[in-house]
């Protein structure tokens, strides 16, 4: 079994390789179908709607970086209703989330500086 070595154009990330998230279960059946029951039950309609739920799922693929979660919660928003704006708006979110838990954490840096200097 040796490595495959890749060029640079070739891309990690393949469209056509999300339409293979069904085939989580190849190596281990029963933990992929507990997995799949439990993301199922996760994304029906209960206290949140399932285009809110898209939206989040959107707004979290963002924060990730997961491009394959990104193509699937950018259509799930669009046929769960969300619009472009509220799509960008959710993007946003995740964004000021990620600066912000960021720009906390400088806190610890300024802590530490400031004993350093005393």
């Amino acid at each position: 079994m040796g490595y495959k070595y890749y060029k640079m154009s070739d891309s990690y990330f393949k469209q056509e390789d999300l339409k293979k998230f069904g085939d989580i279960t190849e190596f281990q059946e029963e933990l992929g179908k507990k997995f799949f029951d439990y993301y199922g039950s996760v994304f029906e309609e209960g206290a949140l709607t399932k285009r809110e739920k898209c939206l989040i799922a959107l707004a979290v693929a963002h924060t990730i970086q997961c491009p394959y979660c990104i193509d699937a919660y950018s259509s799930g928003s669009l046929t769960n209703g969300a619009d472009e704006e509220q799509m960008m708006e959710a993007v946003h979110v995740a964004a000021a989330i990620s600066s912000g838990a960021t720009l906390v954490n400088s806190v610890q840096m300024m802590n530490h500086v400031k004993k350093q200097l005393m």
